[in-house]
């Protein structure tokens, strides 16, 4: 078996983990006051010119073995072909009858803001016009704009053409926000503009905006995260620092966001969310006297739309509400009466929308028209369910969708019927449907053709059992034929965090370069992420984090027990979150794999920030 060196940030996260394990009493205690002289720590300068120097020493080194095997230029060339072709589907978004659409591409890197009519759309080749070209914009301006979305006034039964345009320089997390008109297709002389900052920024008419931001740009109104802690309300003609306080936080939340919440009948309710930690966080409407009344919610949950007049919010703890005996549990999604708590103030009656089954997870709901459609994941299958609610409850019909494979809804919006879905899996590339919500019509778009020869292939899940009994699936693509004798080359692929869940899907570049080519490949849905819901992924937090590495090596043993491959064929693969993973199985079993591929890894979590 080959062996690897392994980096200094291994090194530190070895030490963490063996720190890490509980005290059995089988080896001495760790002095409390030892102190560790870390000799990289000015690899933290990410863009100082040392650390950059050791980067491309890294990079020499890497390519030279690379270029030295004969395959490389071919596969090179095989997969930039793949990620530059142009024949991708342009996700769009409707407004105004129009789809709108973010494209980029060799000719345009930093992209193109372009709409076309619904009817062109369903064309081979929509007839686009350009709304904004950001290259031209970073030209002209000298600066290196990264396009991060628009935040567009929406208003009931009326057309409106205002959009906040967020640009980054260079792409980091700090924005402005710059005022634009669609109809003209320019920026909005004299309109708002926000200076750089992290910040959020909400419509509550044409005049009005809530914002949350570097309140001075001295960061004395962030939080100890870095994110705002102060929401304002900032009136057009109005300078910013003139704008009115509504809502402060503390130093130790998390941040502080502003929303916006549209009822059914056209009334737009303002507020503000205050993130105590990344999971918990609390809901406030702010009232014509700019009094706050916190929703009647968890800490751990997601109020969502509005649909029959009824609240849904989706649980990530068990929850018992004041007033009732009823408990729901972590993963429902409930709803009650919105209308009537506005008006009364009193502890409202909740009711259960959906509950899911022990291998299904609560995805999302969105309305389309007058239609609630949910989504949600059943053993790690997407599915979209169309809700009703009666006299008699809730109802939920399933879509007819085209396979067992991931479906993402692309766009939906209470302004039109018509709502965009993705749908793929191992073996089927990206298809592009529409969904008319009025007439329950399901219609194929747009699809990308197949970008590498799946005959002969096919796609299975399997459980493995990790160290405390539950059952792990996992995905596994493969030759039909293949050897159980331990002999194909394997890659593992693993995340496990944040509540994401790793459903299946197209990968043109793994299915030319590894599955053609004979290699099985295989994702993992271990604890952390968020395939069956709340608790399979806190199932992984703090203190429980080994539970998730025992989850990926007990897949990765199933896989050698059952003889698709062995040590001496299997790789690991991860990234961000999942790089973390990688770095953990390096030293925790580097018996177990033969290549390790640890991709943008977070590794040292006690100083990360810095």
């Amino acid at each position: 078996m080959r062996r690897f060196s392994i980096s200094t940030f291994a090194l530190a996260l070895l030490a963490w983990t063996a720190n890490a394990q509980p005290d059995d009493g089988s080896k001495e205690t760790p002095v409390a006051d030892t102190v560790i002289e870390d000799p990289y720590l000015w690899l933290e300068d990410v863009e100082g010119d040392a650390a950059l120097g050791w980067v491309r020493e890294q990079n020499e080194r890497s390519l030279g073995v690379l270029e030295a095997d004969s395959r490389f230029e071919a596969l090179q060339a095989t997969a930039l072909d793949i990620v530059n072709a142009d024949d991708r589907i342009p996700y769009g978004s409707i407004r105004n009858g129009q789809v709108y659409n973010f494209w980029q591409d060799q000719d345009n890197v930093r992209g193109l803001w372009r709409r076309t009519s619904l009817e062109s759309y369903a064309t081979e080749n929509p007839d686009w016009e350009t709304v904004l070209d950001f290259d031209a914009l970073a030209e002209s301006e000298e600066k290196n704009w990264v396009f991060k979305g628009a935040n567009c006034l929406d208003v009931k039964g009326e057309r409106v053409t205002r959009c906040l345009v967020s640009l980054s320089d260079g792409g980091k997390d700090a924005v402005i926000n710059r005022e634009f008109d669609l109809e003209k297709r320019t920026f909005v002389e004299g309109g708002f503009e926000t200076p750089e900052a992290k910040q959020g920024v909400s419509w509550v008419d044409e005049d009005t905006l809530l914002i949350a931001t570097d309140w001075g740009g001295d960061g004395s109104t962030l939080t100890e995260s870095g994110y705002p802690s102060v929401v304002k309300r900032w009136t057009r003609g109005t300078l910013l620092e003139d704008a009115e306080t509504l809502v402060t936080g503390e130093k130790t939340d998390v941040g502080v966001w502003p929303f916006t919440l549209e009822l059914e009948d056209g009334r737009r309710l303002q507020g503000a969310v205050e993130s105590d930690t990344f999971f918990t966080s609390k809901y406030f409407l702010i009232g014509t006297d700019n009094e706050l009344t916190q929703l009647p919610v968890p800490p751990k949950s997601s109020p969502n739309s509005i649909f029959e007049g009824q609240l849904l919010v989706a649980l990530q703890q068990d929850w018992t509400p004041e007033g009732m005996e009823t408990e729901f549990q972590s993963g429902d999604l409930v709803a009650f009466d919105f209308d009537a708590w506005l008006d009364t103030g009193d502890a409202p009656q909740v009711e259960t929308v959906f509950r899911p089954g022990p291998r299904q997870s609560f995805e999302g709901v969105s309305k389309s028209g007058d239609t609630a459609l949910m989504s949600i994941n059943d053993n790690v299958v997407g599915k979209v369910l169309r809700l009703e609610r009666s006299e008699d409850g809730w109802t939920m019909t399933p879509l007819d969708l085209p396979g067992s494979g991931q479906v993402n809804l692309a766009f939906a919006s209470d302004r039109t019927s018509i709502a965009f879905f993705n749908y793929e899996d191992f073996l089927t590339p990206a298809s592009l449907l529409s969904y008319d919500s009025a007439t329950d019509e399901m219609t194929p778009l747009k699809s990308v053709p197949a970008k590498f020869d799946a005959s002969g292939l096919k796609v299975e899940q399997f459980e493995a059992t990790s160290t405390d009994g539950t059952g792990i699936p996992y995905f596994i693509v493969h030759s039909e034929d293949i050897p159980l004798d331990g002999s194909t080359p394997t890659v593992l692929y693993g995340y496990g965090g944040f509540q994401v869940p790793l459903t299946p899907g197209y990968a043109p570049v793994t299915g030319r370069l590894w599955l053609e080519q004979g290699g099985a490949y295989v994702v993992a849905n271990i604890r952390g992420g968020g395939e069956f819901g709340p608790d399979w992924h806190q199932a992984g937090l703090k203190t429980k984090r080994q539970t998730i590495y025992d989850d990926f090596i007990a897949v990765a043993e199933d896989l050698v027990a059952k003889g698709i491959t062995s040590p001496d064929h299997l790789g690991i693969m991860g990234g961000s979150n999942g790089g973390l993973l990688m770095g953990v199985m390096l030293n925790q079993r580097p018996d177990l794999w033969n290549a390790v591929v640890v991709q943008v890894p977070l590794l040292d979590m006690l100083r990360y920030h810095l």
